[in-house]
């Protein structure tokens, strides 16, 4: 067995969903959901189908999302996993309905931050173990940062009041 760090490759604002699931019918099922639940976000998704002709299946409405979605499955190449890269939207704004998707079964992250996938490579092919997303915490919010999070949550609208 091996283990790997396989860097996530994209722009460094795009948010992505990486997850596992457990069917083909994932990807139709995750591009549905998307366009129900936002459709003004344009995305892209890949699948990395697990047995038979063992391709990454591969869907969405901006193509340059739908090759930058491709290129992180097969990086990653672990039988099930899927990615969803997006814009004009964020993924706490599909997040609930993805997750509610039959079909998967875990999240693994849903961030715009730099990130590594931990794999195990055996003669079985590759597993996700986890991911490292983004940086370690370098201290503890001040009071002035306590205040500087809750102004820009409302200011984006994340949160109401004052």
């Amino acid at each position: 067995m091996e283990l790997m760090f396989v860097p996530v490759e994209k722009p460094e604002t795009t948010n992505f969903i990486l997850g596992q699931s457990h069917f083909i019918k994932t990807v139709e099922d995750l591009h549905e959901a998307i366009v129900t639940t936002a459709p003004q976000m344009r995305f892209g998704l890949a699948f990395c189908e697990a047995s038979g002709p063992a391709l990454v299946r591969r869907s969405g409405n901006d193509p340059a999302l739908v090759e930058l979605a491709t290129r992180n499955a097969l990086a990653v190449g672990a039988g099930h996993s899927f990615f969803i890269f997006m814009e004009g939207g964020f993924p706490i704004n599909i997040l609930n309905t993805i997750k509610n998707v039959p079909e998967v079964c875990r999240i693994f992250c849903a961030t715009a931050n730099p990130t590594q996938v931990v794999l195990i490579e055996s003669a079985g092919g590759r597993a996700i173990l986890g991911v490292v997303d983004g940086v370690s915490p370098k201290g503890v919010e001040s009071e002035a940062e306590e205040l500087a999070r809750i102004t820009f949550l409302r200011r984006i609208g994340y949160k109401l009041g004052a």
